[in-house]
C-alpha cells in the first residue's frame, strides 16, 4: 500500500457490507464502520500481511450530544467554527438529536480506534457510531490485548459496554461512583457516595 488513502479504500472494497463511509482530514484517513462488523474488520487489519496493524495505539469515545454548541448556564450558543467552511448547528438532543461537524444527524457516541502498523509504518483510524439507547460495542481484547484497559476506561468515563470483555469494571472511578463523568450531560455539581464531608 502506497498511502493511507489506499488503505481506507482497500478496507471499503474488502468490507462493503460494514463500511459506512471513509473520509480524510489533512492526510488522516478514517473508516467509519457498523459495529456489527468491527471484530471481523479488526481481525483482518491485524492478520493480513498487507495491513499488519499489530498495534492499537488508542481507543476512546466521543460524546456528540452537544456537538456544535457551547453551554452557558441553561442556554446554548453556537461555537466558533475551526474552519470557515463549517457551520455549526443550534440544537438540543431532546428536540433534534446530536449532529456531526457537518450538521448531519448522528448517533450520540463514536468509539474511536487508532491503529498503527510497525511493519509498514502506516496509520488508520476506525470510528464506530453508537446509539445512546444501546451503548454497546464488541470488545477487541482478543485481537489486541492492550484494548483491555482502554475499554475499561471507556466504560468508566462514557458508559460504553464492551461485550466479550474479560473483566469490564471501573478503572479510574471507584465502584460506588454513579454515572459516567465524561458524558456531556453529566451534572458537574452531582454529589457522589463516599466523597465530601459528612453532613
Amino acid at each position: 500500500m502506497n498511502s493511507t488513502q489506499q488503505l481506507a479504500e482497500h478496507v471499503q472494497k474488502q468490507f462493503p457490507q460494514w463500511v459506512i463511509a471513509t473520509h480524510a482530514w489533512r492526510g488522516d484517513q478514517t473508516v467509519i464502520l457498523q459495529r456489527e462488523g468491527l471484530r471481523e474488520v479488526c481481525q483482518y487489519l491485524r492478520d493480513d500481511p498487507a495491513m499488519a496493524f499489530h498495534l492499537l495505539v488508542d481507543l476512546t469515545v466521543v460524546d456528540l450530544c452537544t456537538m456544535g454548541t457551547a453551554q452557558l448556564g441553561d442556554a446554548f450558543r453556537p461555537m466558533p467554527a475551526v474552519d470557515p467552511s463549517i457551520t455549526w448547528t443550534h440544537f438540543t438532543e431532546e428536540t433534534e438529536g446530536p449532529r456531526n461537524l457537518w450538521g448531519e444527524p448522528s448517533p450520540r457516541f463514536e468509539v474511536v480506534y487508532h491503529l498503527y502498523s510497525l511493519a509498514h509504518r502506516h496509520r488508520l483510524r476506525l470510528k464506530v457510531p453508537i446509539e445512546a439507547s444501546d451503548p454497546c460495542a464488541h470488545s477487541v481484547t482478543s485481537i489486541w490485548t492492550g484494548a483491555n484497559w482502554f475499554e475499561r476506561e471507556a466504560w468508566d468515563m462514557f458508559g460504553i459496554i464492551f461485550t466479550g470483555h474479560p473483566h469490564l469494571k471501573r478503572i479510574l472511578m471507584y465502584e460506588e461512583f454513579q454515572g459516567h463523568p465524561l458524558r456531556k450531560d453529566y451534572p458537574v455539581n452531582k454529589r457522589q457516595p463516599l466523597i465530601g464531608p459528612v453532613n
